[in-house]
């Protein structure tokens, strides 16, 4: 993905996806104002924004079920406007995906493969092919009833690949997945796009496996685009704007957090103090830095040890224990709070 603009992207292959200056209102309330991005085939893109930047609403668009106010956007070179194209050319998993418990996996997909127009025979065949492709071969024959959430996720993979998109939408894939159902997941995101050349559009919470399973990122806020771009240069430029304000975590005892937190924000350098949500106890600090603290080496702070000292130093007198305490920055996480102003949940 890169800068929203009409100029062909560095592989000098179409964009496999691309929207325009998306407007949509309910009533009077703004939900999306001038969304424009482009997606390359083979890449995943982090879609990205707090409750309410407009996510959902740019995805059902994109998906056919809302028409925009304003803007277009097209799949593969097919416009808007052919609503019924677009859905054949697109590959869907929702957040919340209802699945027959009654039905084998082979039954589920071999129906949707007839749906899209296939022979009996043909859809079976394709629906083995794609459930050895998400290493289900093995339970095949088994009742979806019977399958692992990180089964069912994978099925769901499974039949948003049916009729072998050009972009895939998945919605929050690896929700309630154990962290090795999560890297498995990715694993089988990154090897979808890379090995099909789909454009794969992920949307997520869990910003960390963004960073880990994306090309490019999409960062949306009150329906404007704040950050896009390969997710390097937008973590890059995260960094860069730290040098401006530098933050802190540290970790207290989980129930001395709401003293510590009064503690830091009673400090003059002190933005805020607000819990990470990462795990019980972690505390992010936000330090305002004038500009002439910096010394211009690679944003060398030169007062960075004496604020250090000064925020242990009020944590100790109020006899509150520091079980860890370091400098944040260059992280996509990070840049997601500068630019949202929220906390991921």
């Amino acid at each position: 993905m890169s800068e929203w603009s009409d100029a062909e992207p560095p592989s000098h292959r179409p964009p496999i996806l691309v929207a325009h200056n998306l407007h949509k209102a309910y009533g009077q309330r703004p939900a999306l104002r001038g969304v424009s991005f482009m997606l390359e085939s083979g890449h995943v893109l982090g879609f990205l924004g707090p409750n309410g930047a407009g996510k959902t609403t740019a995805i059902r668009i994109l998906t056919t079920i809302l028409v925009p106010d304003v803007g277009d956007f097209q799949v593969n070179g097919i416009g808007a406007a052919q609503a019924e194209e677009i859905r054949r050319l697109i590959g869907v998993l929702p957040e919340r995906l209802g699945l027959p418990k009654h039905l084998t996996g082979i039954e589920y997909l071999t129906y949707f493969g007839q749906l899209y127009g296939q022979s009996a025979a043909r859809a079976r065949q394709q629906a083995l092919r794609l459930l050895d492709e998400v290493g289900l071969a093995n339970r095949a024959r088994s009742l979806i009833g019977t399958y692992s959430h990180g089964m069912r996720q994978r099925l769901g993979i499974a039949r948003a690949l049916v009729n072998n998109p050009a972009v895939v939408f998945l919605d929050e894939p690896t929700l309630g997945l154990d962290p090795r159902g999560q890297e498995e997941l990715l694993t089988l995101v990154r090897r979808i796009a890379r090995e099909r050349q789909a454009g794969i559009v992920l949307c997520s919470h869990l910003l960390s496996e963004v960073e880990v399973v994306c090309d490019d990122v999409l960062i949306l806020n009150a329906g404007q685009v704040v950050a896009a771009g390969p997710v390097t240069e937008v973590v890059g430029h995260g960094r860069r704007q730290e040098l401006q304000a530098s933050v802190r975590r540290i970790q207290v005892p989980a129930h001395l957090m709401n003293q510590a937190q009064h503690v830091l924000t009673a400090l003059p350098e002190v933005l805020y103090a607000t819990p990470t949500g990462d795990t019980a106890g972690w505390i992010r600090v936000q330090l305002a830095l004038p500009t002439n603290l910096m010394d211009g080496r690679q944003g060398v702070l030169p007062a960075d040890t004496h604020l250090n000292n000064r925020i242990l130093a009020a944590l100790i007198a109020a006899e509150i224990p520091v079980l860890s305490f370091g400098r944040e920055g260059g992280r996509l996480h990070d840049v997601f709070l500068q630019l949202t102003g929220e906390a991921i949940p």
